[in-house]
């Protein structure tokens, strides 16, 4: 059965879980309009995240999947451009300014630089989290994320009556009022603002036959959340907290899962300096010698070999190791061999990526193998780091334009090198696919004027 469907099962808890990882049983899963239900395991996450887009099932995720949708309209994502610039360029001065040391963790600075892109992409404001501002938020992000990575996976914790009398069940409850405090909030003075600013006959941006999607030079760019708030002030049935909801489930998909894929791609260049330098090559033909330039829509199409990296990166360290679903009818897994409705179902994404009738030579780093020629046998369903289907991640685009934006000017500015060899390197496969262990990463400046 191991073989033959590509299934096994495991004993999580209470509740036994099937878990699929050869692509034939998997697209049988990812192609289903009708399952499309989160697993038991992502109970966690409600109390943050509430029934966000990544909790929510049925007709309410339908919803707010067709309202989120246009926020991430290539239009709306091209205006976030210069933001992941601007936080680009602080993350390159700190290298910088870390150069002369023998190596550094790469994670830390890696996490503030996505933590301070999603925070100005998704609610218009700037935490600073690379300039040490907002420490408090910043913790209570960082804290959030590994007390809910740790709970999943410790069933002894699960029930509230025990978590809440542990250490760290307390310091959940106090890092989720933090958050859930500065995310109302900014939705509460955002929507002041928005509010104003429709009685201001002067300001184009909230005129009804404005179109958010026009090139404007006038019109003010848009954060994530504006497009719920605007829809809030004409159809209140979206509140304030299903706004919220939103907004924390940005954060916490937007960051984390970015920077952890990030670390990865520099640790993976880091021991291939024969990959870096045809990355450097292939930035030289777009930039020239004039690398401090913000990057534009034009140069990310171009950047096709960087966008190979990425992809090889993300099948060797995919930065979600498994999604998980609870069947609300029958899986046909071919054969007649049928997972019944009500089981727990795991896709082992970590695993799929590494079938070598897929995947030649898996176990080494080629992004060659994502060339146009060389893809014949990956099909949408083999190589998932992005889910597939309907509940595909409707972030995608704006993560591949963040790490391409990151990596350029990191390449731009450096040749790096990791300090230990692969075998050295623990992973921790949680809810995110992360270095158990410090990253570490020599930068050399490319120019001297940069010193």
């Amino acid at each position: 059965m191991y073989d033959k469907y590509g299934l096994f099962r495991i004993q999580l808890g209470p509740s036994p879980v099937v878990v699929l990882f050869k692509h034939h049983t998997v697209d049988a899963l990812l192609t289903s309009n009708t399952n499309i239900e989160k697993s038991e395991q992502y109970m966690f996450l409600l109390e943050w995240l509430g029934e966000g887009l990544l909790t929510s099932t049925g007709a309410k995720w339908k919803g707010r999947r067709k309202l989120l949708t246009p926020a991430f309209h290539f239009k709306i994502l091209d205006d976030f451009i210069p933001i992941m610039c601007e936080q680009s360029d602080i993350l390159v001065q700190k290298l910088m300014r870390e150069s002369s040391k023998p190596y550094i963790d790469i994670r830390e600075p890696i996490t503030q630089c996505t933590l301070d892109v999603i925070c100005e992409t998704a609610m218009g404001v700037s935490i600073g989290a690379q300039l040490g501002k907002n420490t408090e938020y910043v913790n209570a992000i960082h804290n959030m994320g590994e007390i809910l990575m740790k709970r999943v996976f410790s069933p002894w914790i699960w029930s509230d009556f025990v978590f809440y009398r542990t250490g760290m069940g307390r310091l959940f409850a106090t890092s989720l009022k933090i958050l859930h405090t500065f995310t109302r909030n900014v939705i509460n003075d955002r929507k002041s603002q928005l509010m104003s600013a429709k009685t201001d006959t002067n300001n184009d941006s909230l005129k009804s036959d404005d179109n958010m999607y026009l090139s404007d030079k006038r019109r003010k760019r848009l954060a994530f959340m504006d497009l719920l708030l605007e829809h809030h002030m004409k159809d209140n049935a979206l509140t304030i907290d299903d706004i919220r909801e939103e907004v924390d489930t940005f954060m916490f998909e937007g960051h984390d899962t970015t920077s952890v894929s990030l670390g990865w791609t520099l640790y993976l260049l880091g021991r291939h300096p024969d990959v870096q330098n045809l990355i450097h090559e292939e930035l030289s033909e777009i930039f020239g010698d004039d690398i401090h330039r913000d990057i534009t829509t034009d140069d990310l199409s171009k950047m096709s070999y960087l966008e190979c990296v990425l992809k090889e990166s993300l099948r060797m360290y995919p930065s979600v190791p498994f999604i998980g679903r609870k069947l609300t009818e029958d899986l046909n897994c071919g054969d007649d061999y049928v997972v019944p409705k009500g089981t727990n179902v795991f896709l082992f994404i970590e695993r799929m990526h590494f079938d070598s009738n897929v995947f030649p030579d898996p176990l080494h780093f080629k992004p060659e193998r994502f060339r146009d020629e060389s893809t014949g046998n990956i099909n949408a369903y083999s190589y998932v780091p992005f889910s597939a289907g309907a509940r595909s991640c409707i972030g995608k685009r704006f993560a591949v334009n963040e790490e391409k934006i990151i990596l350029a000017k990191i390449c731009l500015n450096f040749r790096f090198e990791s300090m230990d060899p692969i075998d050295k390197i623990q992973v921790s496969s949680e809810m995110v696919f992360r270095a158990k262990d410090a990253l570490n990463i020599k930068f050399i400046p490319k120019y001297k004027q940069n010193l």
